[in-house]
């Protein structure tokens, strides 16, 4: 074995999220946000939309009475109040694409309200239920705004915008320190996350980034668009989220199914950033002396901030919902409850969606989730050839759904905001427009 080549900066920097009271500057900062999104709002809805869609990675945390404080719950709270007496709201909420994701997410609220009647800590069903209305609302918000001004390049062209600002972030870790990495050799290979929680988290942003402005690179290549796909592909390898990795490559399979060639030449300037990340992590192997890196392999390697296996924590979400099959244990009590399972000294979710559904809400919320992954599904496919918003949609979706069999993404809003948004433009860019 050849001695691996030291590394003479710190590519991996342990980082412990300290709670951040709201201060008075914070919360000037954030009223002055929801006063301008407000006014932007009420003068054209389509620049609440944008601001929607820009600020989902750009949380800014800030805690009071319990809870957070961020600007995408502080924009969605000002969108609100600029639509606030505009007349024809209530026609659109009464439109049957609305109600094909409006009545899902509602269940999932519902659902997770349920598993109460089992819950050893109820505040955290609370948390979780109230999460879930979040996603409700920004749905219907976002259906609302898009079908009253759907003004297509500014809301494409701010998305990209910030895809190209988190991706960025992510890159420069590789300089300044990732929050995680891979540990070969005893050297750590950084694996970058940028505004996201962690480099799983970034894949999952990356996924609709790749589905959305891939859907619109089919019918117009844009400067904004190549640049934004390029830096997302490079950043997607060196996350070295297998997860990530293959719902991407999901992503490219379902645009080019449906679009051909059109969808190959929309997502070259991925493949070059695929290609630059992968030259990237080939570095990174070279420097460590092991191809592992690229975690094709069975040989085990450590975490930084290792929080468990997923084979521990799927047995664990198993016996949990053995333990109760109807209600689950309750929203938000599964990684309170780790040590009741075995698993003493971790604190995570279950790296499944799926199990997580089972583990905490039982069957009622394993139901809810599959209907509403499959009324999106079959709302979006209908528009797929059609509309590039609906097209994206589809794609995500069907990517997402597939790598939250091992991983947990939707509870991150930073990943479940920005493809909540997406169905919802997605499915309003299947009514008619208004003329």
């Amino acid at each position: 074995m050849h001695e691996a080549r030291r590394v003479n900066y710190q590519p991996v920097v342990d980082r412990f999220p300290v709670p951040i009271p709201l201060d008075p500057i914070a919360a000037g900062i954030f009223a002055i946000a929801f006063v301008l999104v407000a006014i932007a709002t009420a003068r054209r809805p389509s620049y609440g939309l944008a601001a929607l869609l820009f600020a989902q990675p750009f949380a800014w945390y800030h805690y009071v009475f319990g809870t957070t404080i961020t600007f995408p719950k502080v924009i969605l709270i000002g969108v609100i109040a600029g639509l606030s007496g505009t007349p024809n709201i209530a026609r659109i909420l009464r439109e049957k694409h609305l109600a094909a994701i409006a009545w899902p997410l509602a269940a999932i609220a519902v659902a997770m309200g349920l598993s109460v009647l089992q819950a050893h800590d109820r505040a955290a069903v609370l948390r979780e239920v109230l999460k879930a209305v979040e996603y409700l609302v920004l749905a219907v918000t976002a259906y609302v705004l898009y079908r009253m001004d759907g003004n297509d390049d500014l809301l494409k062209n701010t998305f990209a915008a910030s895809a190209i600002i988190v991706a960025i972030s992510a890159l420069a870790e590789e300089l300044l320190g990732a929050p995680s990495g891979l540990w070969m050799h005893e050297h750590p290979v950084p694996r970058i996350a940028g505004f996201l929680e962690g480099p799983n988290q970034l894949a999952g942003y990356l996924e609709i980034v790749t589905a959305t402005l891939g859907a619109w690179n089919i019918r117009k290549r844009t400067l904004s668009t190549d640049v934004a796909l390029l830096l997302a592909g490079c950043s997607l390898i060196l996350t070295f989220s297998r997860g990530g990795i293959a719902g991407t490559a999901a992503v490219a399979i379902v645009l080019v199914l449906i679009a051909g060639r059109a969808a190959l030449r929309a997502l070259l300037p991925l493949g070059i950033g695929v290609i630059c990340g992968g030259i990237g992590a080939e570095v990174w192997a070279f420097l460590t002396q092991s191809d592992n890196v690229f975690r094709f392999t069975s040989t085990q390697s450590d975490y930084a901030g290792g929080v468990g296996n997923r084979a521990e924590l799927w047995r664990a979400a198993l016996h949990f919902f053995r333990a109760s099959p109807i209600t689950g244990i309750g929203a938000g009590n599964y990684e309170l409850a780790l040590n009741r399972a075995g698993l003493y000294g971790v604190r995570t979710h279950a790296n499944s969606w799926y199990l997580q559904s089972l583990a905490e809400g039982g069957i009622v919320l394993f139901a809810a989730v599959v209907t509403f992954l499959a009324s999106a599904l079959r709302t979006l496919w209908s528009g797929v050839r059609s509309n590039p918003w609906t097209l994206a949609a589809f794609a995500a979706t069907a990517a997402l759904a597939l790598h939250q069999i091992v991983d947990y993404l939707i509870f991150y809003p930073k990943v479940g905001g920005p493809w909540i948004l997406a169905i919802a433009i997605g499915v309003a860019a299947l009514a008619p427009r208004k003329q």
